[in-house]
């Protein structure tokens, strides 16, 4: 199908640059390779190609997930692809589910939890800070997500208006101090998952999850290394994001009598 004003592009250079661009008729988008018309973009699909006016080759593609947050307004740090996708398995994201996101930030891991509920699902998402929320709100319009994501601009530690939901991500900057208030609102075996960029946090975050009815806590950290994709010099890259954010998971059960169940050992664990 042919591309029309308001659609998003992604533009790769012959050289391996990249852009987001929105296509506005009677506009020119300059890169160092030379200027390329929306124009003449506006006459072609995903996946062709043209030329800027240097000769040089650009090819045009159907912006992902990735490259949406890659190229996302912003004003925080954000979630990384590595982490958002260990995130959304573990809090087993699905269609209809109702899910909470604590610490919206610029709006990826939102984006992507919205995403992955559907139509039918319904993400609720808290931000204290108001610059931050309208940052959050001007992504998911641009990711055609808005309507899955009620915003609310406020501290959770007034509390939640939902109950009963099925997942919460935590991203703040005190986790441990809110963990009670987690707990109310998830419903019965629901899943909680929570961000914490140091040990220290971590550690106290685990004492208040002993605390509190919550069932089979797990930490990770996702480490990820790419490759040179070239035959001739396939190898891994000179440079490696490593360490990101450690990953707490857990699930809510009703009352403590099952909490002897818990295990540190490792060899009980997933893998």
């Amino acid at each position: 199908m042919t591309l029309t004003p308001g659609d998003r592009v992604h533009i790769l250079l012959e050289d391996g640059k990249e852009y987001l661009v929105n296509l506005q008729n009677n506009q020119l988008f300059s890169t160092h390779l030379g200027s390329i018309s929306h124009n003449e973009m506006l006459k072609k699909e995903y996946g062709d190609s043209i030329r800027t006016n240097q000769g040089h080759i650009v090819y045009l593609l159907l912006p992902g997930i990735v490259e949406n947050i890659r190229f996302m307004e912003r004003q925080t740090q954000v979630m990384y692809p590595k982490d958002i996708g260990y995130i959304l398995l573990y809090l087993d994201i699905k269609n209809g589910d109702r899910v909470i996101d604590v610490g919206l930030g610029s709006g990826a891991m939102c984006g992507a939890l919205a995403r992955m509920v559907g139509v039918s699902g319904q993400i609720f998402g808290y931000e204290r800070r108001q610059e931050f929320a309208a940052i959050a709100e001007r992504n998911l319009v641009k990711w055609n997500l808005k309507d899955r994501v009620t915003i609310r601009c406020r501290d959770m530690a007034d509390g939640f208006e939902e109950r009963d939901v099925d997942a919460l991500f935590l991203d703040v900057p005190d986790p441990w101090e809110h963990i009670d208030t987690c707990w109310n609102t998830l419903k019965g075996g629901g899943r909680i998952g929570i961000a914490c960029p140091t040990a220290g946090k971590a550690i106290k975050t685990l004492e208040a999850l002993e605390k509190i009815p919550f069932l089979k806590t797990e930490v990770w950290e996702t480490l990820i290394r790419e490759y040179k994709n070239s035959p001739h010099s396939f190898r891994p890259v000179d440079r490696m994001i490593a360490h990101t954010t450690y990953l707490l998971f857990s699930r809510k059960i009703n009352n403590r009598s099952d909490l002897s169940a818990q295990t540190d050992d490792p060899e009980k664990g997933f893998l």
